[in-house]
């Protein structure tokens, strides 16, 4: 096994001319999409715009979190009044509390927090605070145990919504805006509600061997967990890969914001688990251990695991961090070669994207399921996995 030092040296010219494609490609989007929130592209290949379809959506911060990446590496000026633009287009959605739910750090910390963090704009900073203080206040505080967990979702009891008691492994992503909280506040109330919903997720979410559960409910004065739910996997105890990859990279983070052990384990639980079942072919499937026909891809699962492993590969000393450093590259080499389209004249740069496991598997299903497609969170994490490799001081996170 070659070390980390090793390995980016040998693969450096790679990173290099793959980011060189990446940055000439979206010198152009980020022209055409400036007004824009995008999420996946039409059947020309042009952003769709969220902007009235659905502003609050929980994607709708990757497009400025993309272009805030890009800014910060190339300090081309076209990327920063992209953001900027973007967080213009978010902006209205903060006067509406009931619309806000536990994505709040996928959306306005990747705009907002990122826009502080690299120019220092006081209005964007405060706004991320008040984002949260939103989050924290989903916090469910079981009254019989110390603890608690973050609800993900609204909803009212006894509705075809509800979400009352309700916690899901993508929440790890958005721990990172009370990690931030505390540390720009002084005060670790924040950073509190975060180490314990982190808790409950290696508890109830982080399986024994590695995989996820993706929703669990809980007993709202325990926090004990009372049943699971299969959410956009295969079914219940199935594993749906991209939930994995959230907790790759989730514990990665919460270890890398208040440097506890036993989230570096459980990253490193739910990292092999994953190597173990993309390194057949270095393609993720949408399940793990979904039926092997049809062959379903997910590769914004790819892109956001290799960011774990690139993490956990730079902490862990050499030779054992060699093995993700290694997994990483193999998934981006080989996800560049067959999902990527690096060509300017059009939006989409990661393909294979796949919002759930279908349930029906019709043409009009796998459609409706978002099967196969460019999803713009999937060419944010490429992005950012490339720039990890290139030496990248900036992190959103």
């Amino acid at each position: 096994m070659k070390n980390v030092e090793t390995l980016l040296r040998e693969n450096r010219a790679w990173a290099e001319e793959t980011f060189r494609k990446i940055d000439t490609k979206f010198s152009a989007v980020t022209l055409r999409s400036r007004d824009k929130l995008p999420y996946g592209v039409n059947e020309n290949g042009f952003h769709i715009d969220m902007t009235e379809r659905r502003r609050p959506w929980w994607t709708n911060g990757f497009w400025g979190g993309l272009n805030w990446l890009l800014y910060a590496y190339t300090k081309n000026e076209e990327y920063k009044k992209t953001a900027k633009r973007s967080e213009e287009l978010l902006r209205p959605v903060a006067d509406e509390f009931g619309r806000l739910d536990h994505d709040v750090g996928f959306v306005w910390h990747l705009t907002f927090g990122a826009d502080y963090m690299l120019t220092g704009d006081e209005a964007a900073k405060n706004l991320d605070l008040y984002m949260a203080a939103s989050l924290a206040s989903r916090f469910i505080l079981a009254t019989k145990v110390p603890g608690g967990f973050i609800r993900a979702w609204n909803g009212k009891r006894g509705t075809a919504w509800d979400n009352y008691d309700r916690s899901i492994i993508d929440c790890l992503m958005n721990l990172p805006l009370l990690y931030w909280a505390s540390d720009v506040t002084d005060d670790d109330r924040f950073a509190r509600f975060a180490k314990a919903h982190a808790d409950v997720s290696l508890r109830d979410h982080l399986r024994a061997d590695g995989s996820v559960n993706h929703i669990v409910d809980h007993d709202r004065e325990t926090g004990a967990l009372t049943g699971t739910q299969a959410g956009q996997g295969y079914a219940v105890g199935s594993s749906w890969s991209r939930g994995c990859s959230w907790a790759v990279y989730g514990f990665v983070l919460s270890y890398l914001h208040t440097k506890e052990e036993r989230y570096l384990e459980g990253a490193k639980r739910a990292a092999d688990y994953f190597v173990e079942n993309v390194k057949s072919d270095w393609l993720p499937r949408v399940d793990f251990r979904a039926p092997a026909e049809p062959v379903l891809y997910d590769s914004t699962a790819g892109a956001c695991a290799a960011c774990g492993l690139i993490e956990l590969a730079k902490i862990l000393p050499e030779n054992e961090g060699g093995k993700y450093l290694e997994a990483a590259v193999n998934l981006l080499r080989t996800m560049g070669e067959k999902f990527c389209n690096f060509d300017p004249a059009n939006d989409h740069m990661l393909d294979y994207g796949t919002e759930r496991y279908p349930a029906d598997l019709s043409p009009e299903g796998l459609k409706k399921a978002g099967v196969h497609m460019s999803i713009i969170y999937g060419d944010f994490f490429y992005t950012e996995a490339v720039l990890k490799l290139l030496g990248a001081e900036f992190s959103p996170w």
